[in-house]
């Protein structure tokens, strides 16, 4: 109970009372703020339409799992006619995706509300279609992605962290494969060789050698380690069980592999939802690649759109490579200049 007088407060009323800005970088400390002030009124505004889309959706999925239900009784019982049943169960799912429209709206809509006032304050660029991204020939050629015949990108962002440049973008790469069969006849089939989240920190400052790391020992053991480039040891035991890596500089490797950063890369595959994590040190840029993340999305449609944990998601994806940037600048801001 509250002193005489004195009115409970209302969780309700403060959602940023569950926005967890603590462990993040200074920066972020206003987001409270920025959240109360500038995203919650513009998803506030939008409620009403969520909820309608919801309900939509919903029903529709009840209606179209009826027809559904009702095809499979009357083609396959009543009519013994498998492709009666077929035909009835695309119109229901007909219905569940009519139904589903609006949600799926209402969710590009909501990421931008509020993904954009975000980056706008971090000064950073978003662009949830980009179309093509240059750097994955970068990716590619460091090794961190394998080839593709197909490619598309999605939510892209760029943006600076100090002296380092960095983008940020989601990549579904497919690869073409035709099989023939007995009877001389070709079938094309298009397989997922990577989806994920690429990352390339450009830090205007050329490393000695080139450093791959990756949690994939498989990958690295089918080529070796690339021509020139040895195993690596690692500072901290525990990492050395994690990941495999392999240089061309083992003197650089050892600053810039400090246990600080392989713990961030650990934190930045939990952050991003995702596996499989490979990094490249080459030239004056890092790659990093994590298959399975989906970042910047708003979240579930079928809660309120100001709920702060699509906020807060979207800050710790920020934040996460934001500290993976200050570790690599901290390893190198120790590296003692090349001998001669």
């Amino acid at each position: 109970m509250g002193e005489p007088g004195m009115s409970e407060p209302d969780e309700a009323a403060t959602p940023t009372a569950g926005l967890d800005l603590a462990h993040l970088p200074s920066e972020f400390a206003d987001f409270g703020r920025v959240y109360e002030q500038e995203i919650r009124p513009s998803l506030l505004a939008r409620e009403a339409e969520r909820e309608a889309a919801a309900r939509k959706a919903i029903q529709t999925r009840w209606a179209g799992g009826a027809i559904i239900a009702a095809g499979a009784a009357l083609g396959l019982i009543v009519l013994k006619t498998p492709v009666a049943a077929i035909m009835i169960a695309i119109i229901g799912f007909g219905v569940i995706g009519w139904g589903n429209m609006g949600i799926m709206r209402m969710a590009s809509e909501a990421k931008a509300l509020i993904v954009e006032p975000i980056a706008n304050r971090l000064n950073l660029y978003f662009t949830a279609a980009p179309g093509q991204c240059e750097s994955i020939m970068r990716h590619r050629e460091v090794g961190v992605v394998p080839g593709w015949d197909r490619s598309k990108y999605e939510d892209l962002v760029t943006g600076s962290r100090g002296q380092v440049n960095f983008e940020l973008f989601e990549a579904h790469l497919e690869e073409r494969r035709t099989t023939t069969d007995s009877k001389g006849r070709t079938q094309t089939t298009w397989v997922t060789v990577f989806r994920g989240q690429c990352l390339r920190l450009d830090f205007h400052k050329k490393f000695y050698g080139r450093t791959l790391i990756t949690r994939d020992a498989g990958f690295f053991n089918r080529f070796g380690g690339a021509k020139g480039m040895q195993r690596a040891a690692l500072e901290d035991p525990k990492f050395e069980k994690i990941f495999e890596v392999y240089t061309t500089d083992q003197v650089e490797s050892r600053y810039l592999l400090t246990p600080d950063l392989m713990q961030k890369l650990v934190d930045l595959e939990e952050v991003f939802h995702g596996g499989k994590l490979k990094a490249a040190f080459d030239g004056g840029e890092m790659f990093i690649t994590v298959q399975g993340g989906n970042l910047f999305e708003p979240g579930s449609m079928f809660k309120p759109l100001d709920s702060v944990d699509r906020v807060q998601e979207l800050l710790k994806d920020f934040a996460a490579v934001f500290q993976l940037i200050d570790a690599v600048t901290a390893g190198r801001s120790r590296m003692p200049p090349p001998a001669g």
